[in-house]
């Protein structure tokens, strides 16, 4: 079987994530805690989601921090990541949450199956020439009306890493411009209810950040 271009792409990704997998999660798995407003934010999507026993999607969920702190707030949450190392990782450390390994180009999830979803840092790693068709694929595993919450690094630039922590990978992060998100939203379907901008913490690369809450139409 031949693959795809957008298997190829997401091969070194992949790759990367494995790589550093371990070493990610002693760094990152506790980043909530010095993050209120992401708790916040957090939040307001599990007070907006579609049912409660609807499940919460953590697409490109890495470790599965934030996985886990939906289902420590009472969400039946479902953690879907592209590094089968990161999956192994989350299903370890956060045993009350469910993982699949999936790509965001084709999620191993239901038509209609969340009542709401987070995407954060995890379109960063797609060319934006396919933003709107991977949100267009997220929009069909959420119920109408079930929220969605991204985040991304805010600006113009790619930036290509082939060493993260002393360890080899081959990774691209895409800074994404929040009008032409919420545009590729609108596009798939979404309709932006907030939009919030913030500068970095001092642990945290000095990028600055944009969250979009949508919901699906």
């Amino acid at each position: 079987m031949t693959a795809t271009g957008g298997e190829r792409e997401a091969d070194p990704v992949r790759r990367s994530y494995d790589t550093v997998a371990r070493e990610y999660a002693e760094r990152i798995g506790d980043e909530l805690a010095g993050k209120p407003l992401d708790r916040a934010l957090l939040t307001a999507l599990l007070e907006q989601r579609t049912g409660p026993q609807a499940p919460v999607a953590d697409l490109g969920c890495g470790p599965g921090h934030v996985t886990g702190w939906l289902a420590g707030h009472g969400a039946r949450a479902v953690g879907i990541d592209l590094s089968p190392a990161m999956v192994e990782l989350a299903r370890r450390d956060h045993p009350a949450a469910e993982f699949r390994e999936g790509d965001l180009r084709r999620l191993p999830a239901a038509d209609g199956e969340f009542g709401g979803a987070v995407a954060l840092y995890s379109l960063i790693h797609l060319p934006p020439a396919e933003h709107r068709a991977v949100l267009t694929e997220v929009a069909r595993t959420l119920r109408p009306g079930a929220p969605l919450l991204l985040a991304f690094h805010r600006g113009s630039e790619s930036r290509h890493l082939t060493d993260w922590w002393g360890h080899q990978v081959d990774v691209t992060f895409h800074f994404l411009d929040p009008d032409t998100v919420t545009a590729d939203l609108t596009a798939a379907g979404f309709t932006l209810r907030a939009r919030l901008d913030r500068a970095p913490h001092p642990h945290e690369a000095e990028t600055d950040r944009s969250y979009l809450l949508a919901v699906r139409s």
